[in-house]
């Protein structure tokens, strides 16, 4: 298994590189930190899930630090962060976790 993100700043039409992303899984009622990111200069992040972690169902929850990012373009967002949790129960398939940003608000879906 694996999971990975792509964020779209919709309004510039451009990818938003180096925005922070934390992945952290559901364990006992207790948020466990999995891993720490960076997008890349095309707004992606491949590996959300290290390589060497095991494949596991269960909850998942992407957190932006789309704070970071607005302030870098000069901007003030609304939403400081974005967390997107969810749900995997095929170990074995690839999730794509892709944010379609602005200053004022976001979509979320399940990519490819």
């Amino acid at each position: 298994m694996s999971i990975s993100t792509h964020i779209l700043d919709t309004a510039s039409g451009r990818p938003a590189a180096s925005v922070p992303v934390r992945l952290e899984r559901l364990d006992a009622g207790v948020w466990t930190l999995l891993n720490e990111v960076m997008t890349d200069s095309d707004g992606r992040n491949r590996y959300l899930l290290p390589q060497d972690a095991p494949a596991q169902a269960g909850t998942y929850r992407a957190h932006f630090d789309t704070a970071t990012y607005y302030r870098a373009q000069g901007l003030r967002g609304l939403y400081p962060y974005v967390e997107i949790v969810f749900e995997i129960t095929d170990a074995s398939q690839h999730y794509h976790i892709p944010l379609l940003l602005t200053a004022n608000g976001y979509t979320t879906y399940r990519g490819s």
